[in-house]
């Protein structure tokens, strides 16, 4: 009878017997050698076709002046010229009757006005 003896190596995670050429110890599955390469550096090769077209989509109304609504809102803001300005003809009208929603509605539309972006868009 022959015996054939290979030769072990101890895990250096569980410490349990396993063969010298093993990577992956066959007790506990954690890695205990690193693998070993013939291509050191190996060739690396990156395709970075880039379509983006970063299109905003959400500016789909018309382009309307900051500054000319606020002076609008300013002047005649009792009369809801404003807001006839940017196409809204049912809130301007209940502006026109009302007098600006007694003048909270122009200095609720006056703050507002003031933080949008000049062009903004309605």
């Amino acid at each position: 009878m022959v015996t054939v003896q290979t030769q072990t190596k101890f895990c250096k995670y569980c410490a349990e017997k396993i063969p010298v050429d093993a990577v992956i110890c066959t007790s506990c599955g954690r890695q205990v050698e690193e693998l070993k390469s013939n291509n050191i550096n190996p060739n690396i090769v990156i395709h970075n076709n880039n379509t983006n077209s970063n299109v905003n989509t959400f500016a789909t109304g018309k382009p309307k002046n900051k500054w000319l609504s606020i002076i609008l809102c300013l002047l005649f803001g009792w009369l809801g010229a404003h807001r006839f300005y940017e196409g809204k003809i049912v809130t301007g009208i209940i502006y026109f009757f009302t007098m600006g929603l007694m003048g909270i509605g122009i200095l609720v539309d006056l703050i507002l006005l003031l933080f949008k972006p000049n062009p903004y868009y309605v």
